[in-house]
């Protein structure tokens, strides 16, 4: 059974918007790859200054994915995510029943 997640990214103020773009496209790809389909494009925020310094980083780029995916299938992008250099922050939930329904992200079976 499929499950609605949101998977917000905070990527790196030092790439450039050309580098930030491809690691969307990278995220993108390894999402796809583990089984899980992107509920409409990626929500690019664009870079953005933090409150506080994060890793004595001042700012980063910030997107939000709308993912349905089997349970357990983003485990490993989560692992990929927590590893990755180019990633400040990320932040996977799964979304409630009526949230997945309001987003229009529910299955038929649901």
């Amino acid at each position: 059974m499929k499950r609605a997640y949101e998977l917000m990214v905070i990527l790196s103020g030092d790439l450039d918007d050309n580098a930030a773009q491809l690691q969307v496209k990278a995220i993108t790809a390894s999402l796809t790859a583990a089984g899980g389909s992107i509920h409409g494009n990626p929500d690019w925020w664009g870079k953005r200054r933090f409150a506080y310094p994060i890793n004595k980083k001042e700012d980063g780029y910030y997107v939000v994915y709308n993912v349905e995916a089997p349970g357990g299938a983003l485990n490993e992008v989560e692992r990929t995510l927590r590893i990755a250099d180019e990633v400040v922050r990320h932040k996977l939930m799964r979304l409630p029943d009526h949230e997945a329904a309001r987003r229009g992200m529910m299955s038929a079976s649901a």
